[in-house]
């Protein structure tokens, strides 16, 4: 496990975190890190996600052709039901097990 040493923390802030992790029986450098950590996770999910076909498509498809327009038509339908496969149950074929 790394370091990291972090200047200019107004002594406010500090203070803040250092009450947060009394809150909660941590150290100071675990609330720090728990804090971090959650931060990252808030500004992955602000950012657009693009698939790799949105990626793509500019470079592969002018919008002249036939064949590709239906390509992307394609993709587009797959890329909407893979979003909707999220969040469902996975199903790990255990029925069959029976004891």
């Amino acid at each position: 496990m790394g370091d990291m040493l972090i200047r200019g923390i107004p002594e406010g802030l500090k203070n803040e975190i250092a009450e947060a992790a009394r809150g909660r029986g941590q150290s100071l450098s675990a609330k720090a890190v728990d804090l971090l950590r959650k931060g990252l996770i808030v500004e992955r999910e602000d950012r657009p996600q693009r698939s790799a076909w949105d990626v793509l498509r500019p470079i592969l498809y002018d919008g002249n052709d036939k064949e590709a327009e239906e390509y992307a038509k394609i993709m587009d339908e797959v890329e909407a039901e893979r979003k909707r496969d999220f969040g469902r149950p996975v199903d790990f074929g255990r029925d069959d097990e029976q004891e």
